[in-house]
């Protein structure tokens, strides 16, 4: 009866939050000097945390040098990090640099111009709000998020999008979608496809940009930005700024940070990829922490394919043999994102779910 009684106050808590529509940053606006208890991690999360520090770095791959050594290293750090950065990817340090500030503005404006974009409706093509999964996760994340759909050319041409961020965003979607593409190419060489594999499979058609701002936290030992877990597309591309290292990849058993690289971006395999790579590719689990310091701003690029048609993945054909059958079931697309939408970030393991 207490525990029912504790749930059914945290509900009508996190309701009371998510009625404000003003986000982690308006509670850190008001002053506020202790987290709210829906922010507090389970006393025995925050206990397991590690105190090693490993001494692992990410990958770093420049993809100015010759395209079959690229190849090669994204082959190794897809198959055993599932996580790299690449610089030299082609994307102006200008355009980078206003997607930042465009995040920054559209947060720092008056709360009563964002509260215009505040919804939980997915099928809205411009979504602000505090943690998608706010309702169905163990813990609410410190942080706020604008996302952004891009699934057809005439989405650049929208002027829904806020004024605030809205020429920084299409400019540097542009430039991402055209990156993804590149990344597909080298992705595809690497599992010895041709270089138009993936692209042809619809793996890059559409993709969702979610734009992250973590205002400073006055107790970051007790809460978390994003809880641990693997994405659920095919490939996500990262722009982080530089000014707080929070990212981090769970590598060998133990956390380690993804230091920021000054015009550098985080590239990672998602659950998809692994799927239809038939395991050869790794999706591996990452969080961001919070910070005294902040705010912290990143903006994912997710491209999980045609999320809302009826395509079906699977393994490929090519990497299947008698010698290496199918790791994977096939799945239908839009079933598998819905499984992903109403299931908590932290408990999410799609692969689970499909494994022959």
């Amino acid at each position: 009866m207490a525990g029912t009684i504790e749930e059914e106050n945290r509900i009508e808590m996190l309701k009371a939050f998510d009625k404000t529509q003003s986000g982690v940053k308006g509670l850190v606006d008001s002053g506020l000097q202790k987290v709210p208890k829906i922010f507090i991690r389970p006393s025995e999360e925050v206990a397991q945390e590690s105190l090693t520090q490993i001494q692992f770095e990410v990958p770093v791959i420049d993809l100015s040098g010759m395209r079959k050594s690229i190849v090669e290293e994204v082959r190794i750090a897809s198959e055993t990090w599932g996580f790299f950065q690449v610089v030299n990817h082609g994307i102006p340090l200008s355009v980078v640099d206003g997607m930042i500030e465009g995040v920054r503005e559209f947060n720092e404006m008056d709360v009563e111009e964002k509260k215009k974009y505040y919804t939980r409706d997915g099928t809205r093509r411009v979504r602000f709000h505090t943690s998608y999964d706010l309702f169905t996760s163990a813990t609410a994340s410190w942080r706020d998020t604008l996302s952004i759909s891009f699934s057809d050319p005439a989405d650049y041409e929208d002027h829904h999008l806020p004024i605030s961020c809205r020429d920084s965003t299409v400019e540097y979607s542009k430039h991402v979608e055209k990156l993804g593409n590149n990344l597909l190419g080298l992705l595809s060489e690497s599992l010895g496809l041709e270089t138009d594999h993936l692209k042809s499979m619809d793996c890059s058609k559409g993709h969702i940009i979610h734009c992250h701002y973590y205002p400073a936290c006055p107790q970051p030992e007790l809460t978390i930005g994003t809880t641990k877990h693997s994405d659920a597309g095919f490939l996500t591309i990262l722009l982080q700024n530089q000014i707080i290292t929070s990212l981090q990849v769970l590598h060998q058993g133990q956390w380690v940070d993804i230091q920021p690289i000054p015009g550098g971006l985080v590239v990672n395999i998602g659950y998809l990829l692994q799927l239809v790579s038939n395991g050869k590719f790794r999706s591996v689990e990452h969080r961001a922490k919070t910070s005294r310091v902040g705010p912290r701003i990143s903006v994912a690029c997710f491209f999980s394919g045609p999320v809302n048609g009826d395509k079906i993945y699977g393994p490929i054909e090519e990497l299947v043999s008698q010698e290496n059958p199918p790791v994977y079931k096939e799945v239908l697309l839009s079933e598998y994102v819905v499984k992903f939408l109403t299931t908590g970030l932290d408990n999410y393991r799609a692969l689970d779910y499909y494994k022959v």
